[in-house]
């Protein structure tokens, strides 16, 4: 971490320099924001739609890190060595971060001046970027022209025979059993835990593979080596465009937001609240969802996408009425000792 700081304050060194002779008409150009992200292909994405053009427009530049670690925003907050001046965030890593103060608190009038997005995505120290689910994929030649439609049917090895694939987790696997056990949505918190395993029990035989990454989660489908598991949403299209036979359920998916936040102690913080607000463009918002099927509540945004495209999006109105809401507060609460229970029943 010092190293790298070393290296931006030389920077910041040499473009002082270099604006002393060029004059303050590009002042600006001298700030560069560190913004860490999860990386892959998404980065190149949000270099190309967002970046690249701030950068052009504000004569900020912008620098993307990864991958997203909730211990190294501890580590930073605790040493007062920031790198980052803007990190995404998962809602469980969310509540830890705000519940140890380590964010900064947003200034939605640089942010969304004018108001315009749903509370759900303003919130005291985050803004709400995207949206994702956690849903059943299965393989669409494996049931004889049947396709499952629910948890109870993932659960059903004699209707719908062959492997299944979970992730390595507690966290959704609580809930996904609760509801093959026929625990309405709107009911499943505070988790029935005791009644979860007990469900659990009925299939884990029947658990080829416990993934642990994204890539791993299709591959298993794709093998073939499992005909039923879970996966995130924006996984399978891509699949399905290489006539791959893989499809995915809406219902019982599990929905949840991922967020930018404003570490405390970064370096320039108006700097990357200006850049969040790139995010409420919804032309780029548009662009984004090319790449990747993960949309946020930009305003607009919805009714500037294709039909056909809003249909496989977890926040269409079709799909958003037979998800679940996540609840990312009951699983930053009680997660360590879930965890711990759910390492001795695998091995059990």
């Amino acid at each position: 971490m010092t190293a790298v700081t070393r290296r931006d304050m030389g920077r910041l060194a040499l473009g002082g320099a270099a604006l002393t002779a060029l004059g303050t008409g590009a002042r600006a150009q001298a700030v560069t924001i560190t913004v860490n992200g999860s990386g892959g292909s998404l980065a190149k994405s949000l270099e190309r739609i967002y970046e690249k053009p701030f950068t052009a427009e504000t004569g900020i530049g912008v620098r993307a890190t990864a991958p997203v670690s909730l211990a190294k925003l501890k580590a930073m907050v605790d040493t007062g060595n920031m790198e980052w001046d803007l990190t995404e965030m998962g809602g469980a890593d969310m509540i830890e971060a705000v519940k140890n103060n380590w964010l900064t608190e947003i200034d939605w009038s640089i942010v969304d001046p004018d108001n315009k997005l749903p509370p759900i995505a303003r919130q005291k120290y985050g803004m709400v970027t995207s949206t994702f689910s956690t849903v059943i994929a299965y393989r669409t030649d494996k049931f004889g022209g049947k396709a499952p439609k629910s948890w109870a049917d993932f659960w059903d090895v004699k209707s719908f025979p062959g492997p299944r694939a979970l992730q390595d987790s507690p966290v959704q696997n609580l809930e996904f059993a609760l509801l093959a056990d026929g625990v309405p949505a709107d009911k499943l918190y505070p988790l029935d835990v005791e009644r979860a395993f007990k469900k659990l029990d009925q299939i884990k035989r029947n658990v080829a593979a416990w993934w642990t990454t994204g890539a791993q989660q299709v591959q298993l489908l794709v093998d073939g080596e499992a005909v039923m598991g879970t996966v995130w949403n924006g996984r399978v299209p891509p699949l399905k465009k290489e006539g791959k036979p893989v499809d995915i359920i809406w219902n019982g998916g599990a929905l949840q937001l991922s967020y930018w936040a404003v570490p405390k102690g970064a370096k320039h913080p108006k700097e990357a609240m200006r850049y969040m607000k790139s995010r409420l463009d919804p032309d780029k918002g548009v662009q984004l969802l090319q790449d990747s099927p993960y949309p946020g509540f930009a305003p607009g945004l919805i009714e500037k996408v294709d039909p056909e495209l809003a249909k496989i999006l977890p926040i269409h109105p079709d799909n958003v009425a037979v998800q679940y809401s996540f609840n990312p507060e009951y699983w930053s609460e009680h997660r360590p000792k879930l965890t711990e229970r759910w390492a001795a029943w695998l091995l059990s």
